[in-house]
């Protein structure tokens, strides 16, 4: 009975660690993943198979840029379930339905991410005479033909997160101003993959998470801000 009595604080306080750094790292490995992208500046969709290869063809920085993004979703499933811990009163509801949406929306950002970031390095070793050929292919890819259009539940992760962080404000474990960055940012990240608009929405995000990661870390995340 001792030894449990002296591990169950081990285990919070290691628990309170992951999530706290899970709440500092996933928005600055988002915001270094968007502005990783070349033509940060354009405001302009990409819907051409020319216009798409010239973006990542020989550029390993769209490449990191996404691994980036892609390696993010452990912290932000990791967040999210803390933040669904810390819910227990008047925005309870609101931690366990955002939860869901988040942890969903996260794993269909990983397949997203898996499917047209990481088959996109493969087709880099194409040399230029056969590339030409696969152009129907990539504009499959670019389409998200097929059942593709399944990684499109990724927009359910800032919808749920959104819900976790408004429960947050509801019980006053956050700040207005703190809760308001975050969602602003959130909603941000709803856009039709223009990266000027995805980096103001991260750079939100960390406003207002990596003080809630900082005050998880030192134990008062759950008292009254």
């Amino acid at each position: 009975m001792d030894d449990a009595n002296r591990t169950a604080p081990r285990v919070e306080a290691m628990k309170r660690y992951l999530s706290g750094f899970s709440l500092i790292l996933f928005p600055m490995m988002l915001l270094a993943g968007f502005v990783s992208h070349p033509d940060i500046l354009s405001f302009e969709m990409v819907t051409s198979v020319d216009d798409w290869v010239a973006e990542w063809r020989g550029n390993p920085m769209f490449h990191f840029g996404h691994l980036l993004v892609l390696f993010a979703v452990p912290p932000i499933i990791a967040a999210s379930l803390r933040l669904m811990s810390l819910l227990q009163g008047r925005g309870a509801w609101l931690g366990f339905i955002g939860g869901v949406l988040a942890v969903f929306g996260a794993f269909m950002l990983a397949v997203d991410k898996g499917a047209l970031t990481l088959v996109l390095t493969a087709f880099q070793s194409i040399p230029d005479p056969e590339f030409a050929d696969i152009a129907p292919a990539l504009q499959a890819l670019l389409d998200r033909a097929g059942w593709l259009w399944i990684t499109w539940g990724f927009i359910v992760l800032p919808i749920g997160f959104a819900l976790q962080i408004a429960g947050l404000m509801r019980e006053r474990i956050i700040p207005v101003w703190q809760g308001v960055a975050v969602i602003a940012g959130l909603l941000l990240l709803i856009n039709p993959d223009i990266e000027i608009i995805s980096s103001a929405g991260a750079l939100l995000m960390c406003l207002g998470l990596i003080p809630m990661g900082l005050r998880d870390l030192q134990g008062t995340l759950a008292s009254e801000a």
